[in-house]
């Protein structure tokens, strides 16, 4: 029984990650802000109460004894139960997000450091009450990374100074609260230096585009846009590859055109410069063969498309990356251009 109850934070934070993958991430509603946002106001009410009853120095009741006792005792630790509560709502809201607007292997490394600390959480709620270091780092950590979604969606705009802005918003944040507490318990220094970590971050290009979500990402052949109606052909990839869209390998004859379409998910009010960028694969490294900029606007279920081509490709790997303007990557497609024409059996149409 022991063992089984080790396991209980493990089980519910499964839990609660598949529901927010099922709910949340699609789209990027108001009331997810408003709830998120709840929660941090919470989290801040229960730190400031924690440290008043620090410098108290009130103590926990002993544990075991009577019905009295223990209920002393159970109503002494629903503060921490409900700070690690508030954290990990906030942290398995953002994971998703997160993890569903990252493009390629830094990002999505950022998105796993957060899924790592969203499982840490889940076992750290009994060092709370003696590591206010701690605390100050969560509730920095999450205040920042909420006003790095909350800011460019209630100015709706995703300018890069946005992040630098909701980035300090948050930390500073994090400071005033500690400034405010009670005998200002643990260290806020930590807090600040973790912030620094995600500007670098930031500056490598680890951290997604958020609130931006890619919702679809295909290259193929004849593109046909007919009034509101995006349409695309592809090539079908092998039965057994059902984790694909589409086959890695695209045929075409000689001068033919690729096309590359993407559907990007921005909440309702939120305008994001974007674009499309061609790069084949040299012995040097990849190279930039053209590029397509454009602008959208959020709120459509199916997300902004925008569409691109490159005349006559060279056969080789080539990849199409969506991305903003200033460079931060939403998808990455590679794909293999090989000269022929596939079988009409192994074209499909997809839309848009």
């Amino acid at each position: 029984m022991t063992f089984l109850r080790r396991l209980y934070p493990l089980a519910a934070f499964l839990a609660g990650f598949v529901w927010d993958a099922l709910t949340i991430g699609q789209r990027v509603k108001v009331t997810d802000f408003w709830r998120l946002g709840a929660f941090l106001f919470g989290a801040a009410l229960l730190i400031l109460w924690l440290a008043r009853r620090d410098a108290r120095e009130l103590t926990a009741p002993e544990p075991g004894g009577n019905l009295r006792r223990r209920i002393a005792g159970f109503w002494w630790q629903v503060p921490y139960l409900l700070l690690q509560f508030f954290f990990g709502g906030i942290f398995s809201a953002l994971f998703i997000l997160y993890f569903k607007s990252s493009g390629h292997l830094g990002t999505w490394l950022m998105a796993t450091f957060l899924g790592v600390l969203l499982v840490a959480n889940e076992f750290a709620g009994k060092y709370f009450g003696r590591r206010f270091t701690l605390v100050w780092g969560l509730f920095a950590l999450n205040a920042i990374l909420f006003f790095n979604f909350a800011l460019p969606h209630a100015v709706g705009s995703l300018d890069p100074l946005w992040f630098y802005i909701s980035t300090a918003a948050g930390v500073v944040l994090a400071h005033v609260l500690w400034r405010l507490s009670p005998g200002r318990p643990g260290r806020i220094v930590p807090s600040w230096l973790l912030a620094g970590l995600l500007l670098l971050a930031w500056q490598q290009d680890m951290i997604a585009p958020v609130p931006l979500v890619k919702q679809d990402l295909a290259v193929g052949h004849d593109f046909m846009q007919e009034g509101d109606r995006y349409a695309l052909q592809v090539e079908a990839p092998a039965p057994w590859q059902f984790w694909r869209d589409q086959s890695p390998t695209v045929h075409l004859l000689e001068g033919e055109k690729l096309y590359g379409v993407s559907a990007v998910f921005a909440p309702l009010g939120v305008s994001a410069a974007l674009q499309h960028r061609w790069e084949v694969r040299e012995p040097n490294g990849w190279r930039e063969v053209y590029r397509n900029r454009f602008r959208s606007t959020g709120g459509r279920e199916r997300g902004f498309r925008g569409y691109s081509w490159v005349l006559n490709p060279h056969p080789g790997d080539w990849r199409l990356i969506v991305a903003t303007q200033d460079g931060r990557t939403i998808g990455t497609l590679p794909v293999r251009v090989e000269r022929g024409t596939p079988l009409p059996e192994e074209v499909v149409l997809r839309e848009f």
